[in-house]
């Protein structure tokens, strides 16, 4: 049961998605409640285009890779083949930052959360060559580096202290998993949280 539960929070809070939840969180959560700088209405048209370049084209790429040999598994238990799925993810937040930069200028914050959320995809690419830190972890912590800075923001409030409560909840949940799953060392996973803490409250606050 317990391993269920474990696969089950990973499959759900898979580092892909992560991106996803938040941009719905900032997209349809905050605008219409908190005057916090950096949010404004963005068009839906441009949410779903920046959806479809951060999540199914890199989904449908790491999963065509897959199919035909390149890589045995989805999941990537092989550190060795990790690096050309995660540049590949690395490709669309990039390509989802520049698209919101350029197309939208009052989607300041998502767009520079999308290039955190790159930049830490990266840096996890060049630390995966010597050492299997957690992407889970990773994303996780964007998370709650997003939420410490909402908690700061001008108008965060009560509404800011809520979502790094569950940022945290989620982060320690997920850590647990991957750890109940022996897919990384308690090192790996605490590795992964730091570094997307440090990216994703520093990209939020440029």
């Amino acid at each position: 049961m317990k391993d269920r539960l474990a696969y089950g929070l990973s499959v759900v809070l898979h580092p892909l998605l992560v991106p996803s939840y938040l941009v719905l969180l900032l997209g349809y959560g905050w605008p219409s409640r908190l005057p916090v700088r950096g949010l404004a209405p963005v068009p839906a048209g441009l949410l779903m285009l920046a959806w479809l370049l951060s999540f199914w084209l890199p989904a449908l790429l790491i999963g065509l890779m897959a199919r035909v040999g390149l890589i045995s598994s989805v999941e990537l238990p092989d550190r060795r083949q990790r690096t050309v799925p995660l540049l590949t993810a690395a490709g669309g937040f990039g390509a989802a930052a520049v698209l919101l930069a350029s197309v939208a200028p009052q989607a300041g914050l998502l767009s520079r959360l999308f290039a955190g959320i790159t930049v830490s995809v990266l840096l996890t690419t060049l630390i995966t060559r010597r050492w299997k830190i957690s992407a889970h972890g990773v994303g996780m912590g964007g998370a709650v580096g997003l939420g410490l800075w909402l908690l700061t923001a001008p108008g965060g409030g009560r509404p800011a202290s809520y979502t790094l409560l569950a940022a945290l909840l989620l982060a320690t949940a997920v850590g647990w998993a991957r750890l109940r799953l022996r897919a990384h060392t308690r090192a790996q996973v605490l590795a992964g949280l730091g570094l997307g803490v440090v990216t994703g409250l520093l990209f939020c606050a440029l």
